[in-house]
């Protein structure tokens, strides 16, 4: 599906719930309490109940209507040339900013093949932790100032059924929702952030190569302050072509969430693999970014 150019490792992350002990760094437990977990999951098992999810099928729609609402100002975005697709997209902050957006997607359609896959982690866990991200937010008194958050949820990332799973050129035969998005608003856009394999047991999340640095340097901050920082290490993984892509080649700083350690491409990509401890870190470090953010 994507470009693969470095082969990564993979070590474990042992936590609970929002306590995060993160005894593999040597790091004191530090309690971040703004992410619900526990609702990320059962947005992910929500998802997966819907069985496989290609884009464009009967199954993706009907999911697509349950997650909507489930933004803030969430609505259905249309994708050029593609009249079966639509991305949801939801918004946080002034009706008319004064600055570029920054934007935090993920993907919520399924391969189309193997038959049967359900993307627990390709896809689901990407999503819920989108959502959730957007619900702490909503709760949130943000200060003057602060950029808004535009949340999109890509439709399109997998090739169109029918073709195979190997593309010789995965950015035109994938990534429709993203370029779609990256192609009307990578100009009002300051920076984006892309979760796609980020809810796995063992997950570390070393800067995928293409990701931007300095966006990167500000994630693993925000990652230390709580107390997630042994998920981030400090190493370079693999260069990915993936939904952050086209904001990259728009000139947007993006940056790729992903554990490409993770067999996201079989059919073991099931709930089993997934640890709530996972989520949390990565929820609560974005929300940590986004809050902090000025």
């Amino acid at each position: 599906m994507r470009r693969l150019l470095v082969v990564l490792g993979v070590a474990a992350v042992a936590a609970g719930g929002v306590l995060l002990a993160l005894a593999s760094s040597g790091a004191a437990p530090v309690r971040a309490n703004r992410f619900d977990a526990p609702a990320a999951m059962k947005l992910i098992r929500l998802q997966v109940s819907f069985g496989q999810r290609p884009a464009g099928s009967p199954q993706l729609r009907a999911l697509a209507v349950r997650l909507r609402p489930l933004l803030p100002h969430g609505r259905f975005a249309a994708i050029p040339g593609e009249p079966d697709l639509r991305n949801i997209v939801g918004y946080i902050g002034p009706a008319h900013p004064r600055s570029p957006a920054i934007v935090l997607g993920a993907h919520y359609d399924t391969l189309a093949s193997p038959k049967g896959f359900v993307g627990a982690n390709n896809g689901a866990a990407g999503t819920a932790i989108v959502i959730e991200v957007a619900r702490a937010l909503a709760r949130m008194h943000r200060p003057p100032g602060a950029p808004a958050v535009r949340f999109v949820l890509f439709d399109g990332e997998e090739p169109a059924q029918g073709l195979p799973e190997q593309q010789t050129d995965f950015y035109d035969a994938g990534l429709r929702g993203s370029r779609a998005d990256a192609a009307a608003h990578a100009a009002a856009t300051r920076a984006m952030l892309l979760l796609d394999y980020v809810a796995n047991k063992g997950l570390r999340l070393p800067r995928e190569a293409s990701s931007n640095t300095a966006l990167w340097a500000k994630v693993r901050a925000a990652a230390r302050r709580v107390g997630a920082g042994a998920v981030f290490p400090d190493r370079v993984g693999p260069d990915i072509i993936d939904d952050h892509t086209p904001f990259e080649r728009a000139g947007v700083p993006a940056v790729d969430f992903i554990d490409w350690s993770y067999d996201g491409h079989s059919l073991s990509d099931g709930l089993d693999r997934l640890s709530p401890a996972a989520a949390d870190a990565v929820g609560e470090t974005v929300v940590e970014l986004l809050r902090t953010w000025r």
